[in-house]
């Protein structure tokens, strides 16, 4: 999404249990592979034992940096190191070869979260491959990384307060986002030209030689889907399998952007409302929020927040009370996932009641603010990568056009669309190497499977299915449910016909629905106090899935 962005990482997290795995084989040899340039050297990757669960036991991960041109057309220019780790299969009798992973975003990251997790996430696929996760050029522990240096709180597209129609300073609010262009420019070099999805897929085909595997296995989440679209693209006969969780509509995505996040908008008012039926529906899973007209207590205390904010006096870490603009933050942040909501009803609950901590804990977490009061640059890296590739409108009236459309249109959500996206009409890099499409998949080619949720709020069904026809040679499951990601807790059905495509390469039935199986339930115990990780929210940070 546009504004403001949860930090992506591993969708629907398990717990964690962390196990020793055995180092495999050895590092492939060295050898030539043309990813659209000439002469580039696949890298031999030397693997060392690397992460670390929360509980301080070995994650059973290794991890290795690969070298790659920054720029494919000059291959022995300026170079990128990207960060690499894999999780051995295993079932070493039984191994595939390498599943590579992608979280999301742009911008989200997959080393930290397999260093953390090993394969406790994907256990079953665990079985029979590697899990082979790379940090994006630009991203993560990648080098070099897109950071701005901001506080994206006070500058950048998510900087509060957002503004309406009623209140916005035009000239004001147009420099503060030219100063964020500004500080973006300042603080990164050569690398803000070649961070383009169509460079990833290319160090993607570099890093599947480099692991050993003849063909590409891929599961990508929400942008990710771009990326192995991307990839099925410019590499028609270099994949086994490609699986598609929650995806963008590639074609607009890159080509009709301020579409695409307008209709991402339309679909988080319609989560919203799903939430607020559920809650009235359910008022014990609903911590007891709104009683039989949440909709209406959900505005009066945003109402409320705007004119006077809320303490939040039991988050000691960061105390600061909480206003409109910060629920609304959050509230995006938990509608990502249905496993949120218990979450999302119990803070509301308790800054009706007057305490809104637990908010304020959600509002950092989506900012990406730390412990120690910084941030990370996660949001950053998402508008640079966007505002690089994809087809902007140049400078800023349309934006405001925009913006004064969604606040008559999405009462709860303008600020994801019109607005918050000047910074994108100033943006002046452009990466040529970007690809546009089409994305058509070659009868010869292997089927993509997609696997999309009929209510996902970040990227919306019907995206889904414009995406499938796009694509043309796809296989669609559908999940009936909510959130943002299926695989592998929304439902058994969903798990079976992933892992069955995976492994065996077969495909499912036609038109195959599945039900999503996550409850709605408050969390247990509810969180009368908030400690800097409080039970409920434990995983909360790692399970917040990306983008948009």
């Amino acid at each position: 999404m546009s504004s403001p962005r949860p930090r992506p990482s591993a969708p629907l997290l398990a717990a964690l249990l962390g196990a020793l795995l055995a180092l495999l084989a050895p590092a492939a040899a060295a050898r030539t592979v043309d990813p659209d340039a000439d002469g580039v050297e696949v890298p031999e990757l030397t693997w060392t034992s690397c992460g670390t669960t929360p509980a301080g036991t070995e994650a059973g991960v290794q991890c290795a940096t690969a070298e790659l041109p920054m720029d494919y057309d000059d291959p022995d220019g300026d170079q990128v190191r990207l960060a690499v780790a894999r999780v051995p299969a295993t079932d070493t009798a039984n191994r595939i070869g390498s599943l590579f992973i992608n979280l999301g975003g742009p911008s989200g990251t997959i080393v930290d979260v397999l260093q953390e997790n090993g394969g406790t996430i994907w256990p079953t696929l665990n079985q029979r491959f590697d899990l082979v996760g790379f940090d994006p050029r630009g991203v993560g522990q990648s080098t070099p990384a897109i950071d701005c240096q901001v506080d994206p709180e006070e500058l950048g597209n998510s900087s509060q307060p957002f503004p309406t129609p009623l209140d916005i300073d035009v000239d004001a609010f147009v420099a503060k986002h030219q100063a964020y262009v500004d500080a973006c420019l300042a603080n990164n070099g050569d690398i803000l030209a070649h961070v383009s999805t169509a460079n990833v897929a290319r160090d993607m085909e570099v890093l599947r030689a480099a692991v050993g595997d003849e063909k590409l296995s891929y599961l990508g989440y929400s942008y990710g889907t771009f990326l192995g679209a991307t990839f099925a693209a410019l590499f028609p006969d270099g994949y086994r399998a490609l699986v598609l969780d929650s995806p963008v509509d590639v074609q607009e995505y890159i080509s009709d952007p301020l579409s695409n996040s307008a209709a991402q908008t339309a679909a988080f008012e319609r989560a919203l409302h799903r939430f607020f039926e559920a809650c009235a529906a359910d008022q014990v899973a609903c911590s007891g929020f709104g009683g039989g007209q949440p909709s209406s207590a959900y505005d009066g205390l945003l109402a409320r927040a705007d004119a006077t904010p809320i303490p939040a006096p039991r988050y000691t870490a960061d105390p600061r009370p909480v206003d409109g603009d910060d629920i609304r933050v959050a509230t995006t942040t938990l509608l990502y996932s249905k496993q949120f909501w218990g979450i999302l009803a119990a803070a509301l609950a308790q800054a009706a009641a007057g305490d809104a901590s637990l908010l304020r804990l959600v509002t950092n977490l989506s900012y990406d603010r730390l412990e120690d009061g910084s941030y990370g640059p996660g949001s950053d890296q998402f508008f640079t990568i966007g505002a690089g590739e994809r087809q902007w409108p140049r400078g800023v009236e349309t934006y405001l056009d925009r913006g004064a459309e969604s606040w008559s249109s999405f009462p709860h959500f303008w600020i994801n669309t019109g607005y918050s996206e000047i910074s994108y009409g100033l943006w002046p890099v452009h990466d040529e190497d970007t690809y546009e499409g089409p994305f058509a998949v070659e009868e010869s080619s292997p089927t993509p499977l997609v696997i999309a949720t009929t209510y996902d709020p970040a990227t919306p069904y019907q995206g889904a299915l414009r995406t499938v026809r796009a694509l043309g040679n796809a296989r669609l499951v559908t999940m009936h449910g909510d959130g943002h990601g299926a695989y592998p807790d929304g439902s058994a059905c969903v798990r079976t016909a992933v892992d069955a495509y995976l492994v065996d390469l077969t495909l499912p039935a036609e038109g195959l629905v599945c039900q999503q199986e996550v409850p709605f339930a408050a969390p247990q115990p509810v969180p009368a106090e908030v400690p800097a990780v409080p039970e409920p929210l434990l995983d909360l940070e790692a399970r917040l899935a990306g983008i948009r």
